[in-house]
C-alpha cells in the first residue's frame, strides 16, 4: 500500500497536469475561433473555382494546358501531398491521416504504381522519414502563422513534377474541419483537374447534377484565347486549392487539440477525486491502525 505521501504528490502531479491541458484547451480555444474565420472565408471562392474549372476542362481539349493532361490508366508515378500537424496532443489527427495516406500507398504499389511523398508537418514528416519510401518534398513550422506564399511553393512543386511528366497524378490527403468535435480525413485529386461526368450546372453552383436529371449547360465565350486564360488561370487554382487545404487542416487541428484537451481535463479531475478518496482510506486505515495500538498497549499494561 503507497504511504500518504506518494499518494498527496501523485495528487499535485494531476493537478499540475490539470492546468496545463486547461490551459492548452483554452489556448486552441481561442485560435480555432480565427483558423474557423479564415477556413470559411476560403472556401466559397475555392469551390466556385473548382467547380467552374471543372465544367471548363470537360468542353476543352486536354492539349489547351499542361495541367489538363490526363495520363494513360495505370502509368506513372503518385504524388501525395500529406498533410499533418507539426505537434501532437491533438487525439487522432495525425494519425488519421498517416493511416490514410499509408492505405493509398498500398493500394497503389498493389496496382504497381510508384508513389512519391510531399510532407506537410513535423509528425507526417517523422513518420514516414523513417520508412524507405520516396520523399520528394518536406516541409514544416508553418502553421504557427500560415500564409498564401506557403500554399504557393507548395502547389509550384506539385505543378512543376507533373508537367515534367515525373508523376502522372497528385493527390491532397488531409483532415477536412467539419465542426469543433469533427474532423474528416480527405483525399482529394488535384492533377490532373477532374472533369465532370455530367453536364455543367449554373444553378448548381457548379455542383455535378445527378443521372438523368435535365437541365441548362453553361457554355463560354474566351476573351482573350483559352490557353491565355488557362496559362494564368489553372496554376492559380492550384494554389486556392492547396491553400484551402492548409487552411481547413489548421482548423481541424486546433479543434482536435481542443477537443482532447478538455477530454484530458476532464479525465484528471476524475483521478483526482478517486486518488482523494483512496488518501482517506489509506488516512483512516492508518489511523484505526494506531488506535488499535495504544488500545493493545495500553491493555497489555
Amino acid at each position: 500500500m503507497p504511504s500518504l505521501i506518494d499518494i498527496r504528490r501523485r495528487i499535485r502531479a494531476v493537478k499540475s497536469t490539470q492546468q496545463i491541458t486547461k490551459a492548452m484547451k483554452m489556448i486552441a480555444a481561442s485560435r480555432l475561433r480565427r483558423a474557423q474565420e479564415r477556413v470559411v472565408s476560403a472556401r466559397p471562392f475555392a469551390q466556385r473555382m473548382l467547380a467552374v474549372l471543372n465544367g471548363l476542362v470537360t468542353r476543352v481539349d486536354q492539349s489547351a494546358h499542361p495541367l489538363l493532361r490526363i495520363p494513360e490508366e495505370g502509368q506513372g508515378r503518385t504524388l501525395l501531398i500529406v498533410i499533418t500537424a507539426d505537434r501532437g496532443l491533438c487525439g487522432s489527427f495525425n494519425s488519421n491521416v498517416i493511416k490514410a495516406a499509408g492505405q493509398v500507398i498500398a493500394t497503389r504499389f498493389e496496382l504497381g504504381r510508384e508513389v512519391t511523398l510531399a510532407l506537410v508537418g513535423r509528425k507526417g514528416r517523422d513518420f514516414f522519414r523513417r520508412r524507405s519510401l520516396n520523399v520528394r518534398y518536406e516541409q514544416v513550422n508553418i502553421f504557427q502563422k500560415i500564409t498564401f506564399a506557403d500554399a504557393v511553393d507548395i502547389a509550384d512543386m506539385a505543378i512543376e513534377e507533373f508537367t515534367s511528366g515525373r508523376v502522372s497524378s497528385v493527390h491532397l490527403i488531409y483532415n477536412e474541419f467539419k465542426s469543433v468535435i469533427s474532423q474528416r480525413v480527405v483525399v482529394e485529386q488535384l492533377l490532373p483537374i477532374p472533369r465532370l461526368e455530367a453536364p455543367f450546372d449554373q444553378a448548381r453552383m457548379g455542383a455535378p447534377k445527378p443521372p438523368g436529371e435535365a437541365g441548362p449547360t453553361v457554355d463560354y465565350l474566351y476573351e482573350p484565347s483559352p490557353e491565355e486564360i488557362f496559362r494564368a488561370l489553372l496554376p492559380r487554382h492550384v494554389q486556392v486549392q492547396v491553400y484551402r487545404a492548409l487552411l481547413e487542416s489548421v482548423a481541424a487541428e486546433h479543434a482536435a487539440r481542443m477537443t482532447a484537451m478538455d477530454a484530458a481535463t476532464r479525465n484528471s479531475a476524475e483521478m483526482i477525486d478517486n486518488l482523494t478518496l483512496y488518501m482517506n482510506k489509506v488516512r483512516q486505515a492508518a489511523i484505526t491502525r494506531e488506535i488499535i495500538e495504544v488500545v493493545s498497549g495500553a491493555a497489555a499494561t
